[in-house]
């Protein structure tokens, strides 16, 4: 049987998890049936700012523009076009006509109550149900003196799972009961449109659907635990992403973007992904001969000099409950979440 557009955003809904506090984590998996049909879509659409809000009760796509946040589902509502409804089926199935119902919002005087101011929006993560999330460390030449770790001679991979992922301006609860050294982490990310098995490094950002700004968050202790450094990366709530995803259209070089991140309004990391040891074609082309990547799937391409880990032993302080967090890769937009202690 054919899956419809609102079949299929009936089935990749996406649950409220426990981790994040007034801003929900989103931890719904897409079903196999509806990723399988994930394929190269040259309908993705080009120009646009998009993220995920909630708007009565559902989880939606939106748009940011110029006169606010567009809820596209509202928009849709009184304008009969075809549009996806949800970042999932956009990845899945296509644009459509968004930019069409974009333009037409922005230029129609009816339409203008449907501008939300951007501080009044609740987000989700910008894209709610990677299929994989693939990570890059030790990707900047001063964050491997800082840490005085050797350069890599090839990129370092390690991953992280749905339950990570959280939106902007979310809570993180820490899981505190096994660790207390938390670390930021800010990172480009990005987020793959078409199919890519065995790139060349020259046609592996035509695979790009766009960018958005990450936090690769970590439990030092734990990721020092074993040899392995997954206990120290995938605890709820560790992958905050956002607030928007920017088409890759809009960024002429995604290896000359400024990067920074604040807690409590200090500034402790403020880079350019110019100083990416393997700068983001190589870093696509590298993992898609490993795996192949598909349309959803998100990388995370590593961090800057200024983590907690870097500095000298007696003079890490780690983070705690109360801490706020701020960074942005611009123009991406500026991602924040608040820290708080795990209750369960």
């Amino acid at each position: 049987m054919t899956t419809t557009r609102r079949q299929f955003l009936k089935t990749a809904s996406m649950a409220t998890g426990a981790a994040a506090g007034g801003a929900p984590i989103l931890v719904a998996s897409v079903p196999a049936q509806a990723q399988s049909k994930r394929l190269d879509n040259p309908d993705l659409p080009r120009g646009l700012t998009l993220g995920t809000i909630r708007s009565r009760g559902e989880w939606r796509l939106a748009v940011r523009t110029e006169k606010g946040v567009l809820d596209v589902t509202e928009i849709k509502e009184s304008v009969d076009l075809d549009v996806p409804e949800t970042m999932d089926e956009l990845l899945a199935h296509g644009g459509g006509n968004l930019q069409r119902l974009v333009a037409f919002a922005a230029d129609s005087p009816r339409l203008s109550h449907q501008f939300r101011p951007e501080h009044l929006v609740e987000f989700g993560p910008c894209v709610p149900n990677p299929g994989k999330i693939v990570c890059v460390g030790l990707n900047y030449r001063r964050h491997a003196a800082e840490v005085k770790a050797a350069v890599p001679t090839t990129p370092v991979l390690f991953n992280k799972f749905n339950n990570t992922l959280m939106g902007n301006r979310g809570t993180l609860r820490l899981p505190t009961k096994v660790a207390t050294q938390f670390d930021y982490e800010v990172e480009l990310v990005i987020v793959i449109g078409r199919t890519a098995h065995q790139v060349s490094e020259q046609n592996a950002l035509t695979h790009v659907f766009g960018y958005c700004t990450g936090n690769d968050f970590s439990a030092r202790d734990l990721q020092r635990k074993t040899s392995q450094i997954m206990l120290g990366k995938t605890s709820d709530g560790f992958a905050p992403l956002g607030p928007w995803l920017v088409t890759a259209d809009q960024i002429a070089d995604p290896n000359a973007l400024d990067l920074w991140c604040e807690v409590n309004g200090e500034r402790r990391q403020s880079s350019n992904t110019a100083d990416m040891i393997f700068n983001c074609k190589q870093i696509v082309s590298y993992i898609s001969q490993i795996l192949t990547l598909r349309p959803g799937d998100i990388i995370f391409t590593g961090t800057p000099e200024g983590v907690i880990l870097g500095m000298p032993e007696d003079k890490r302080v780690w983070l705690k409950a109360g801490d706020r967090i701020r960074c942005a890769v611009e123009p991406l937009g500026v991602l924040e979440f608040k820290l708080s202690a795990d209750q369960a």
